[in-house]
């Protein structure tokens, strides 16, 4: 499998672990990974300010850098749900679009649909908090969200069941939004810490020792609010978790 992988912008610049995580487990599972370095962002910050015609600059740039890849691969659902599901409404109909769509996928979805995945080896003996991101969860249908009734299912939180001593934790709302939703947390900052704060109770109530989710910029939001509040509440990448990274210890609050 020859996998080009796309990093996000915000886990390139502030979680480089992230994405070497990412690598360890592609590779693990045989995959061949080249990382293109003219990639640059999947133009959603811009999308979602009405920015389309900055958008489309950026999203052309992503074609041309991933169309040779047999697969595309980030560890971000955020990310590949706009490459999935809003390309369209920048280029209209285009074959390149559509082939980027089918050939695009979250890390999770694509070891467990693409590579057949049942279950990971390791161990990580801690009680960890599933947050289930808004696009992940009802753009990529990663899981079964709340609202539909059907069969419940999650593909994160399947990986995550096969590593010995792990406990995923029961949360009373389990698939509400952090409230970050990109520039959101910028324009309605009280509301975004508010949504935030209340995810953060809601796994302080079911005894979370580590808050793991398959979108990074979630975990940016959640991990801000509990650090600037000391709380003993230590925020891992999906990725990290099933790689077998250490734990890493909660930063204190700047004075």
């Amino acid at each position: 499998m020859n996998v080009g992988l796309f990093i996000p912008c915000y886990i390139d610049q502030f979680y480089p672990r992230v994405g070497l995580a990412t690598v360890d487990l592609l590779e693990r599972f045989g995959a061949t990974v080249d990382y293109p370095e003219q990639q640059t962002c999947c133009g959603q910050p811009m999308a979602n300010t009405g920015c389309q015609d900055d958008a489309r600059v950026v999203a052309e740039h992503f074609l041309q850098t991933f169309k040779d890849y047999e697969y595309v691969v980030a560890p971000s659902g955020s990310c590949v749900a706009m490459v999935r599901h809003h390309y369209a409404g920048l280029f209209g109909t285009d074959a390149r679009v559509e082939a980027m769509a089918k050939k695009t996928f979250e890390l999770c979805e694509f070891l467990t649909d693409v590579v057949g995945v049942e279950q990971v080896e390791g161990e990580f003996p801690f009680r960890v908090g599933l947050h289930n991101a808004c696009h992940g969860l009802r753009e990529l249908r990663l899981g079964n969200p709340s609202e539909h009734m059907a069969q419940p299912f999650n593909k994160v939180a399947s990986l995550l069941a096969g590593l010995r001593g792990l406990e995923l934790v029961e949360l009373s709302r389990s698939d509400d939004c952090c409230g970050f939703g990109g520039t959101f947390a910028v324009s309605e900052e009280a509301v975004s810490c508010q949504m935030g704060n209340d995810r953060l109770a809601d796994h302080e109530s079911a005894g979370t020792q580590v808050l793991a989710s398959a979108d990074m910029s979630c975990l940016m939001h959640l991990g801000g609010l509990a650090r600037r509040q000391n709380k003993p509440l230590a925020v891992m990448h999906v990725a990290e978790i099933l790689a077998g990274y250490e734990v890493p210890q909660p930063s204190p609050a700047r004075s």
